[in-house]
């Protein structure tokens, strides 16, 4: 499977009460039409420069604070926008034109939110403990078995858990991308990716969630995984 075909894939993908960033704006908080283009070719850059990447980290969905603006997995507009301090920007896309898609003039963003894009603590933790560890990050592509944004209904900047019915969906698309890079191992964050892998064949590691006080964890797990220390 080529890129532009997984891509196309991705965007032909439509459902109620739930956000697909590469084919969908929303008036309220993008930036306008060309706000999903952004996000695909985000999306695109990001995966052709990982060709050779040996690790799927993978988490249950993406959330409205990280890859319902940046496009990308477990990143935040923050990362990619290089306003966050721990992350360097070139780690994500390397030389690339970065932009970003939620609207600054948005009264639904807060004061940090309109001047640095949005930031999730739990793509910060991620990123830093595989750079940390000596895991290039071209080496790794971070995904979710539900890739699209599930929301609650009439609150589009929240998080809803997937389905069982999305899940089957999603985890098509993870097996898409499995055919585009194969070969390389899989680990779950947390105990709901993994649950949800392991139901549907997929066989991976795991390493903690980092959320909810789990960081250090997270971060012991990918040191042992990778065969270092703290």
């Amino acid at each position: 499977m080529e890129i532009n075909t997984f891509l196309e894939k991705l965007q032909s993908y439509q459902s109620p009460l739930v956000f697909n960033p590469w084919r969908e704006y929303d008036t309220s908080c993008d930036i306008g039409a060309e706000a999903p283009v952004i996000r695909s070719a985000n999306l695109r850059r990001y995966l052709e420069l990982r060709q050779n990447a040996h690790y799927l980290f993978i988490a249950e969905a993406l959330g409205y604070q990280g890859g319902h603006f940046s496009g990308i997995a477990i990143t935040s507009e923050r990362i990619i926008l290089g306003n966050h301090p721990d992350v360097e920007q070139k780690s994500v896309l390397g030389e690339w034109d970065y932009r970003r898609t939620s609207d600054a003039q948005s009264p639904l963003l807060n004061n940090t939110q309109k001047l640095k894009g949005f930031n999730e603590p739990t793509d910060t933790v991620v990123w830093n403990a595989l750079n940390r560890h000596g895991l290039t990050s071209f080496d790794v592509i971070l995904w979710n078995i539900f890739p699209f944004h599930p929301y609650k209904e009439g609150k589009l900047l929240t998080n809803r858990t997937p389905t069982t019915s999305e899940l089957d969906v999603g985890i098509e698309y993870a097996k898409m991308l499995l055919e585009l890079r194969p070969g390389m191992r899989i680990v779950a964050i947390g105990q709901k990716a993994q649950a949800t892998l392991t139901r549907y064949g997929v066989d991976c590691m795991a390493v903690p969630h980092p959320s909810m006080g789990g960081a250090n964890r997270f971060k012991a797990a990918v040191a042992e995984l990778l065969g270092g220390g703290e």
